[in-house]
């Protein structure tokens, strides 16, 4: 969080370091680096598997562990029968754990880690590169899905139904500039979020630990204090966007799948 000569850095936070000494690790002549993004994605990935193990245990009386499992469950099938159909159950593990994923993640960045003096929560969806892969995993699926269902049909996607035939040679390069942008959108969408939410968080810290190492005795007051109330509303604000980041780029991955599937 401390930048240099003691200013509260608000980028400090998403700077990537290694871990362990993996700064010397070489593999085929290439640096391999096991660095703080890498621990916390291993972190997401371990609190998912516990979430997951811990709710599959198929009691007949299902506990609250379970009962959460299958709500979460529950709720990306809804969405993808509501947007794809039937069929839409097919894709239930992919966007589920793309869902649990980004929601997992997020709260991760969130947690109180601080406290342990050297060590700072790391956010991963604040890096659009992991965004990006994200954005591009679920833009893949929805390419592979409609070339194996329609063959080269599916560029008719680009060709909406009663485009009048003097638009044709408008309408289609739109509609694939639209189509290309999905990637984009998706990655930026989230990545901006994080980020923003978190660097807002960090001023307004910064603005209270300052207020407070002053030397005037009405600086807190007029200060520290009202930074403090704001701070608390923007990290509430924050815990709400993490669940609604998660949820936007499931939501958007079904209308994608939607467009592959239900092809007209």
């Amino acid at each position: 969080m401390a930048g240099e000569s003691g200013k509260i850095d608000p980028m400090y936070q998403f700077k990537i370091e290694p871990l362990f000494g993996s700064d010397h690790w070489e593999i085929a002549g290439h640096n391999v680096m096991f660095t703080n993004s890498s621990l916390f994605m291993v972190l997401v990935l371990g609190a998912l598997w516990v979430f997951m193990a811990g709710g599959m245990k198929r009691e007949m009386v299902p506990g609250r562990w379970q009962m959460a499992v299958e709500g979460v469950t529950g709720f990306i099938n809804n969405m993808l029968t509501a947007n794809v159909g039937p069929e839409g159950k097919k894709y239930v593990p992919l966007v589920f754990s793309l869902f649990m994923f980004i929601l997992m993640a997020n709260f991760m960045g969130m947690m109180p880690f601080g406290i342990v003096p050297g060590v700072h929560p790391f956010t991963i969806t604040s890096h659009l590169t992991v965004t990006a892969v994200l954005a591009l995993f679920s833009f893949g699926t929805v390419l592979v899905v409609g070339f194996w269902r329609h063959g080269l049909h599916f560029f008719s996607l680009f060709v909406p139904h009663g485009t009048p035939w003097w638009l044709l040679w408008l309408i289609p390069v739109i509609e694939l500039f639209s189509f290309m942008i999905r990637p984009f959108s998706l990655a930026l969408r989230l990545f901006v979020a994080m980020t923003a939410g978190h660097i807002m968080m960090k001023v307004l810290a910064g603005f209270v630990i300052n207020g407070l190492n002053a030397e005037a005795a009405w600086v807190p007051l007029i200060v520290s204090f009202p930074a403090f109330v704001l701070m608390i509303g923007i990290t509430l604000l924050e815990l709400l966007v993490c669940a609604i980041q998660a949820y936007v780029f499931a939501l958007l991955t079904s209308l994608y799948i939607n467009d592959a599937v239900n092809l007209h």
